[in-house]
């Protein structure tokens, strides 16, 4: 039985933490929903982790629905949530109810994830009303990053931090399922879950929220270019694998790969 929405709100109400991973090929989404996770997003992160662009900014439609496909088919349990990619549902609600509904309707994923608060209501609105579900997602928005000068810090002034409790509040009225709050003050982040009855789900906002998010390659130590500070290394596989690699190719060289146990 998949995790979904019910179970969202659920674990909210129940004060029980929800988890959230990133996973983008089948692998590590299959790993992934084993090992428990109740929610897989394939983000937009994939342009830098996977594809090795310095934003999320390049990722196409067709980009997301490939590997939302490979997602949806590898796991039995998770939820999996899609990243409405740059310009995908900016331009108008009609157009992101289309690509949405291409995402839902090609990859079997179970809800789309926007960024932005005021600015994009009526696609939220309008999203749930063609009864797909919505995640939002306020703070550090990376689709923002020529706007914002930078990954930085979000909701420091008072004005920003009212902005955005505002913004919670609006798209929990518009039918957002829940929000991903990334990079902001871990009070500001209490003060807004606790305002809201839809789930709060942090990327380094602190431990208040309801639950928490990270990308996988950031989490295995596979990502190098840069560590944000709220990113926990729990393994360092780039080294792993290094090892590996480099024993291979010695074997290889050497005459020790393939021996009697390989061969036919």
């Amino acid at each position: 039985m998949r995790f979904n929405v019910n179970d969202l709100l659920s674990k909210k109400k129940q004060a029980q933490k929800i988890t959230m991973l990133t996973a983008y090929d089948y692998p590590f989404a299959h790993i992934v929903d084993e090992a428990g996770i109740d929610i897989i997003l394939v983000g937009d992160s994939l342009s830098m982790v996977v594809q090795g662009n310095d934003t999320t900014l390049p990722v196409t439609m067709e980009e997301i629905i490939y590997h939302t496909k490979i997602v949806v088919k590898s796991t039995k349990r998770a939820m999996i949530v899609a990243d409405m990619p740059f310009m995908s549902y900016q331009v108008s609600v009609e157009e992101a109810v289309r690509n949405a509904g291409r995402i839902i309707k090609e990859t079997g994923a179970h809800a789309v994830k926007l960024e932005g608060g005021r600015e994009i209501l009526s696609q939220v609105k309008a999203l749930t009303e063609a009864e797909i579900p919505v995640i939002g997602h306020l703070g550090l928005t990376p689709q923002a990053v020529l706007r914002m000068g930078g990954y930085r810090l979000q909701g420091k002034t008072e004005e920003q931090a009212r902005r955005i409790k505002e913004d919670a509040l609006r798209l929990q009225d518009k039918g957002a399922v829940a929000i991903v709050l990334e990079v902001i003050p871990s009070e500001l982040a209490r003060e807004i879950t606790e305002s809201l009855e839809i789930p709060t789900i942090g990327i380094g906002a602190g431990p208040y929220c309801d639950g928490q998010v990270l990308v996988i390659h950031d989490l295995l130590g596979l990502f190098e270019k840069f560590t944000p500070k709220f990113v926990k290394k729990y393994a360092n596989l780039k080294d792993e694998i290094m090892k590996a690699v480099k024993q291979y190719k010695e074997e290889v060289e050497k005459g020790i790969f393939p021996d009697k146990e390989h061969s036919f």
